[in-house]
């Protein structure tokens, strides 16, 4: 199976003092074990350098440009990087109407449009109910993998 792999997963695979941090390595490499392949998008990687460039205070990890550049190398690494494609827009927009989406949650529906158009049928997420609506998709929570 080809599963999405959620910007807050990969915020909780650097972050070894968050509680969720094991939950997060378990997942991704039970998955990967399992010979499933874990994919990310520039969205999540571009997500992830908003989160980890941020100042502890306004929810973020604080980290150096390096530190990020770093981590987003060895996620290009360990992850299949699914391309942007011009196909990705539509669906989006499809799935925005369709799904009555707005605010903040442009973004996630856009996620689900490059499952789509990519053939990723899961999403590994903390965030189960932000993809509820999305009965297009299965829906991995990284605590449910044992």
């Amino acid at each position: 199976m080809i599963f999405l792999v959620d910007t807050n997963v990969l915020v909780r695979l650097i972050q070894h003092s968050d509680p969720m941090h094991a939950d997060a390595r378990r997942a991704a490499s039970t998955l990967l074990r399992q010979e499933n392949q874990l994919s990310i998008v520039a969205q999540n990687l571009i997500e992830f350098w908003a989160v980890a460039t941020r100042p502890k205070v306004n929810n973020g990890l604080d980290q150096s440009l390096a530190e990020t550049a770093a981590h987003i190398n060895t996620f290009q690494l360990t992850f299949t990087l699914l391309p942007d494609t011009p196909d990705i827009f539509p669906e989006w927009q499809r799935l925005a109407e369709v799904h009555e989406v707005s605010g903040r949650q442009v973004h996630d529906a856009r996620l689900v449009a490059a499952m789509l158009v990519h053939g990723a049928t899961h999403l590994l997420t903390f965030n189960d109910a932000d993809f509820k609506r999305y009965n297009e998709i299965t829906v991995v929570n990284p605590q449910n993998i044992s």
